[in-house]
């Protein structure tokens, strides 16, 4: 992957921990500036400096709110005069509920950082894609297509940001902008980590996560980062309006723990 996103400016949200901490990494290794967009800078400046040798650029970023990531976007033209893709990372999960236990405040709050903070993200940052052709990705969820029990609101997030990955991928394709997604099953991050012990029986939600994967393991967020650089990069030149499963087989059907 060396040098295969050299030159390149990647506006990265949600960069400070998990899938989008790899996802920063393996940017900057294959040769990528990359800009962690997080709502945490402390994070964001941790990912940099201990992860990236702080070449780079962090910067704080509240997905949820349009003034924010236009100053982000803002800060990032500044910084670099030109930016070559957008990664829509950041995501929270909560609450683990079915929809009528579901709060105004809840759903509220998981569409505006899942799904409007692509709205935000686009609105600020497509005329600099415009200028260089450049492409937008974003992290899905294998749930937006399967569906999961108790997770309504959190599904419905995955599902629109899929069904958007479509729509704009025909309204930017004349612009020569790629819009492509990404969809894990498990990944063994702190956001998950943090789901398995808001469960009922958290030791038995880890070994179900443990066996549902045809390849026989939760990964880590390298595998999904891996991918991400070939969806940047000009190997996938002719890849657009894909969700592309990053599962371990999962998709192939759920299985109950101690299956073979």
């Amino acid at each position: 992957m060396q040098g295969e996103l050299a030159d390149k400016v990647i506006f990265l949200t949600g960069g400070g921990q998990g899938i989008g901490r790899e996802c920063a990494i393996a940017y900057a290794r294959a040769g990528a500036s990359v800009v962690i967009a997080d709502i945490n800078l402390e994070a964001a400046q941790a990912t940099l400096s201990n992860d990236l040798g702080g070449a780079g650029l962090a910067v704080q970023c509240d997905v949820a709110s349009s003034a924010s990531v236009q100053a982000a976007i803002q800060q990032t033209l500044a910084h670099y005069g030109r930016l070559d893709a957008i990664h829509n990372n950041a995501a929270i999960s909560g609450p683990s509920k079915p929809l009528h236990e579901t709060t105004d405040a809840q759903w509220d709050q998981l569409f505006a950082i899942n799904v409007k903070s692509i709205y935000h993200t686009t609105l600020h940052g497509i005329d600099a894609l415009k200028a260089s052709c450049g492409c937008i990705l974003s992290t899905a969820s294998m749930v937006g297509e399967l569906g999961q029990e108790n997770h309504a609101a959190y599904v419905a997030t995955k599902g629109a940001l899929i069904a958007l990955t479509k729509a704009m991928a025909l309204d930017y394709a004349p612009f020569g902008i790629r819009v492509n997604a990404l969809s894990p099953a498990a990944v063994w991050t702190p956001l998950l980590r943090q789901w398995v012990q808001d469960q009922p029986d958290p030791s038995a939600t880890e070994d179900f996560l443990n066996h549902i994967h045809v390849l026989g393991f939760c990964p880590e967020g390298d595998v999904v980062a891996d991918v991400a650089v070939f969806l940047l990069s000009e190997r996938a030149r002719f890849i657009t309006g894909v969700t592309l499963p990053v599962s371990g087989g999962a998709e192939l059907g759920y299985r109950r723990s101690g299956t073979k």
